[in-house]
């Protein structure tokens, strides 16, 4: 199954805008697994992040970018859960993980 498959069968869905760029970012993305899903989730919003922050993403025009890497990390949390015995060390990576965007600027 792809994210995109897996995302549309989210509950509630996200709004049209956000669900199109959710898709244009996972359509390619496998989600053979929960932990697999849930990195592959955490990567695509960690891609959107490293063009964002440089740019310091001040502006209005990049608050859509900046709700889809949001959006992005939750659904990484959401396809962790599936997988509960896995969910801590998850949390830990993703921390791990998007703390270093703070530590690079």
């Amino acid at each position: 199954m792809t994210l995109d498959e897996w995302l549309t069968r989210r509950d509630p869905a996200p709004p049209p805008a956000l669900a199109s760029r959710l898709t244009a970012m996972t359509r390619s993305l496998s989600a053979d697994t929960p932990q697999r899903a849930s990195d592959a989730l955490l990567g695509a919003a960690e891609h959107i992040l490293s063009d964002l922050l440089p740019e310091g993403c001040g502006s209005r025009s990049n608050a859509i970018d900046l709700l889809v890497a949001d959006a992005l990390v939750t659904y990484a949390f959401e396809a962790a859960a599936d997988a509960p015995d896995m969910l801590e060390q998850q949390a830990t990576l993703a921390m791990s993980r998007l703390a270093a965007f703070a530590g690079a600027r």
